[in-house]
């Protein structure tokens, strides 16, 4: 299949951007010494301070366990601390240590750039179009999975 054959299905599009973006982004913040899913935790805990672990695990698409270790490991380094939570003692809640600060806005500059790099020679105009027509196929995508488990339907009637 030739390169302009492979990027007529949208699916295989997304996970080869998904996949070289993640590569790059990899490069360009292995200095900091973060893997992507600890980035990725970081950010959603900032955005989301004193979210249980179980709440992180779902936004990250991960299983309970896999997070557990990756907060272990952030904990470690002193990034983030567990509290627990005064209505629940089995619910561990996360937060972000002072430490975390410089951190995040490093790493925030790595995606900046790794963004507007890989957005180089892209018409501003076109962008938004393709970013309108991702979200929906988003959201379409995330009815499906909700249908899919039985919570909704995509179609009406």
């Amino acid at each position: 299949m030739n390169t302009a054959a492979r990027y007529t299905t949208i699916g295989y599009l997304i996970a080869d951007l998904s996949r070289l973006f993640g590569r790059v982004f990899d490069r360009r913040s292995a200095h900091l010494g973060l893997t992507r899913v600890q980035w990725r935790a970081l950010k959603r805990i900032h955005q989301n301070e004193g979210i249980s672990q179980a709440e992180l695990a779902d936004l990250l698409d991960m299983e309970p366990i896999a997070v557990g270790r990756v907060v272990d490991r952030l904990q470690k380094s002193g990034f983030v601390e567990r509290r627990s939570d005064p209505e629940d003692r089995r619910v561990w809640r996360l937060h972000l240590l002072p430490q975390s600060t410089a951190l995040m806005a490093d790493i925030e500059a790595v995606a900046t750039s790794v963004r507007e790099d890989c957005q180089a020679g892209v018409d501003p105009a076109e962008l938004a179009i393709a970013l309108k027509v991702l979200g929906q196929i988003r959201e379409n995508l995330s009815q499906l999975d909700r249908a899919s488990r039985g919570e909704s339907s995509l179609r009406k009637g």
